[in-house]
């Protein structure tokens, strides 16, 4: 299982990561790759796969469920930050780290390669729509929050209103709720430009990891922690809780134990965030994640 998951990952990598390092790409090209994902590949593969899920009272309620890890973890956050007081930009970065996961552009294409399976695809699917909405609507607004407070609200809803990621959940949730089918036409289609955002994610992770300033490794490793091992281990536990077993809680789990969003470079660029410590953190947490994910994909195999 685990050689399924780790080799086309780090392999995928490993090839972005030496196309720049021998200049078959040049600097900035990781923003076609990046472009192309975050308009076409990943709205297209959003709006099928939820276009065609039932979205029925149970699925509405595993979405519901799906955030509860996150705010638990928010919740020890901010009450570990009353008790300690912690500095301004550390409580931000640790609150960024909770919130916005790189569900779309490393947990799907984990679950697929580990999980090959449409149902797999699509509970990975329900996670991204609202793991990752509420995920990026909180970091837009801390972000908002740290550069000029009260504008936040309407800089963010001008945002969301141009999101291509949330346009296609809106419109593929739409569609289920209608009970409309795309035509076979679009809809393999749709199918066919998904089906690319697997393997381009990964290697557009590598091209991006060559050539970043990076901070302290250490820090980094500490921060990466949230999301490899404290958010998965919650999500588990609100597994248990509410009874979530089989093929649901290993996804909710693996979704959780993604590396921070490479996305989020971007934004620390734009509102002058430790991007240092932005790009080290993505660099621990994506390479640790493709260990630290079939860790827990074994562990839910074995023991529950």
């Amino acid at each position: 299982m685990a050689a399924r998951t780790i080799t086309p990952i780090f392999s995928l990598m490993a090839l972005g990561y030496l196309s720049r390092s021998r200049g078959v790409l040049r600097e900035g090209d990781e923003r076609v790759f990046s472009s192309y994902l975050y308009y076409f590949g990943l709205p297209a593969l959003l709006t099928v796969d939820l276009s065609e899920t039932a979205l029925t009272r149970e699925a509405l309620g595993l979405m519901a469920l799906n955030l509860a890890p996150m705010a638990l973890v928010l919740l020890a956050l901010m009450s570990v930050h009353l008790v300690l007081g912690l500095e301004r930009e550390t409580l931000i970065i640790l609150v960024v780290a909770a919130s916005f996961g790189s569900l779309g552009f490393y947990g799907l294409p984990f679950v697929t390669f580990a999980i090959p399976s449409i149902e797999a695809e699509r509970l990975a699917t329900l996670s991204v729509a609202s793991i990752n909405s509420v995920g990026f609507i909180l970091t837009v607004l801390v972000l908002e929050a740290y550069t000029d407070g009260g504008s936040a609200h309407h800089k963010v809803a001008s945002s969301l209103a141009r999101n291509p990621l949330i346009l296609s959940i809106l419109a593929g949730m739409g569609l289920s709720f209608m009970g409309v089918s795309l035509p076979a036409p679009i809809a393999s289609s749709l199918h066919m430009i998904g089906a690319s955002t697997s393997p381009v994610a990964i290697f557009m992770l590598g091209v991006f990891l060559f050539s970043r300033d990076y901070g302290s490794l250490r820090d980094a490793a500490a921060i990466s922690a949230i999301r490899l091992v404290l958010l998965p281990a919650v999500a588990l536990a609100v597994c248990q809780l509410y009874g979530v077993s089989g093929l649901g809680r290993t996804v909710m789990v693996l979704m959780y134990g993604t590396p921070l969003a490479v996305s989020m470079i971007v934004l620390s660029e734009r509102y002058g965030f430790r991007e240092k410590t932005v790009s080290s953190v993505i660099l621990v947490s994506s390479l640790a994640a493709g260990v630290t994910m079939n860790l827990w994909l074994m562990l839910l195999e074995i023991v529950f």
